[in-house]
């Protein structure tokens, strides 16, 4: 069943091509959009202009940015020896929320999957690897472009000298903060395998049963994973 404006069913339309979207929520939406003041819906609009005119990605981290480095790569208080890697900014978001971890970040971009298409070259592994040691010091056999970074566009002096103090930060622990999958796992062995030989430790989140868990429910793979890291106390 379509609507009889034109208009609303454009938005409807629309709407179902966001994620987790189908029709009839698309159509819930629509009507709860013509209910608003216009005031508001103009608010909407100019966000979703701005995200896509505004945002941009860190030179640093490669998380998502309205100023080139970002806010946590600018933090002169962040320990730049540890670098938390993640496979993308929804995630940096996740471990920030537990007001925990004081280190920066490396956003992959998602992670290896084979069967979908994505390889190793797909990820930004060898920006990884510039951050640890200089690039002519990276492997050829490490996917992606080959020499140094390209110089960022969008920095004033004060953001090269954040640029350049990265680089020069020594880097003594990788934390490897990928989905605890087949693709993850497969994404954590691969870069293990190139940090392992440089002077850099390399670690993994824990995995385990979630607070408030149940044993009885736990399937074998976590009751695994946690007794594999399980802690004195």
């Amino acid at each position: 069943m379509q609507f009889s404006s034109e208009s609303v069913e454009g938005l409807v339309e629309q709407l179902t091509k966001l994620p987790s979207i189908g029709r009839k929520t698309a159509q819930r939406l629509a009507a709860f959009v013509l209910k608003m003041p216009r005031a508001e819906v103009v608010e909407i609009a100019e966000a979703l202009i701005a995200v896509k005119d505004r945002v941009r990605e860190c030179t640093i981290c490669h998380n998502v940015t309205d100023r080139n480095p970002c806010v946590i790569c600018r933090a002169p208080r962040r320990d730049r020896s540890t670098i938390c890697v993640v496979e993308d900014a929804n995630d940096v978001l996740a471990i920030e929320r537990t007001g925990e971890y004081r280190g920066v970040y490396h956003v992959l971009g998602g992670v290896i999957s084979p069967l979908n298409g994505i390889g190793p070259e797909d990820l930004r592994i060898r920006e990884l690897m510039r951050r640890l040691v200089s690039a002519d010091d990276i492997p050829d056999d490490v996917p992606g472009t080959n020499g140094s970074a390209t110089p960022p566009e969008d920095v004033d002096a004060e953001a090269e000298a954040i640029i350049e103090a990265h680089q020069a930060a020594a880097v003594e622990e990788i934390i490897l903060a990928v989905n605890p999958n087949v693709e993850g796992d497969t994404t954590a062995y691969y870069i293990s395998q190139l940090v392992n030989p440089l002077e850099v430790s390399v670690t993994r989140i824990a995995r385990g049963l979630p607070i408030g868990g149940d044993l009885e429910y736990a399937d074998e793979a976590t009751l695994s994973r946690a007794l594999e890291g399980r802690g004195s106390l």
